[in-house]
């Protein structure tokens, strides 16, 4: 069995260094082009997909569509949820990286966003960037709907979905697709590998770059391959 990871390409506020999160940005045509091109990697290398699970976020179903397109396959149902969502970034979410020194200092700004334990400060209920406010989650319980996540409570919100969800489908012999973000693969890869909080602050998703996952029949992992362009053999 085989799981495919893609985070999605770049997006319009990498253009400015702000951070995302939640907030629903576009890709820009690089992101396009990225998403087109990790799609013709997988086709050289034989991939085809049953399904793909996006985020909430037009980031990530833009970048499955791209890469279905280039894979001829544009029909393939795509499956979103918010627990695929970019971690929450409270306060610091649209905020530059230098806004967010000057305002917090580098050393506590540094610790929220590449540590494992501490979430940035949280947004007020009232802030209109608050996901209580966004219809697309108006069906879910307000109280699970993040004000501000650590990498763990991103985790933590995202692994019921592989649970549930993936994990049925990949025993079930079908072939998925997972576009998501940043540091929601980051936490899938930390459970799937068994990687520390401390090493993972240095793991990085690349944009655009497939990741396979190969499992035995027990669903346990046997390594996995990063598709850089070159087919593996």
């Amino acid at each position: 069995m085989k799981l495919v990871l893609l985070r999605h390409g770049h997006s319009a506020w990498n253009l400015t260094d702000r951070f995302t999160g939640w907030t629903d940005i576009p890709l820009t045509e690089t992101g396009l082009a990225e998403a087109s091109a990790a799609g013709l990697v997988l086709a050289r290398a034989g991939f085809g997909f049953d399904a793909v699970h996006v985020s909430m976020l037009r980031r990530t179903r833009q970048t499955a569509e791209a890469v279905l397109a280039a894979l001829g396959t544009p029909d393939v149902p795509i499956y979103e949820s918010w627990r695929l969502n970019e971690r929450h970034y409270g306060a610091l979410q649209g905020m530059s990286k230098r806004e967010i020194f000057a305002t917090w200092g580098e050393a506590a700004s540094r610790r929220w966003w590449r540590g494992y334990f501490e979430a940035p400060p949280p947004l007020a209920p009232d802030d209109p960037r608050h996901p209580r406010f966004d219809p697309r989650y108006a069906g879910l319980d307000p109280s699970s709907l993040p004000a501000s996540e650590s990498l763990r409570d991103c985790q933590r919100r995202m692994l019921p979905y592989w649970d549930n969800v993936l994990v049925p489908a990949l025993r079930a012999g079908q072939r998925v697709l997972v576009v998501s973000h940043g540091n929601t693969l980051r936490g899938l890869v930390m459970h799937l590998d068994g990687i520390d909080a401390v090493a993972m602050e240095k793991v990085e998703i690349p944009s655009g770059v497939p990741c396979v996952y190969a499992f035995d029949a027990a669903l346990r992992v046997r390594g996995h391959v990063w598709l850089d362009g070159k087919v593996p053999p």
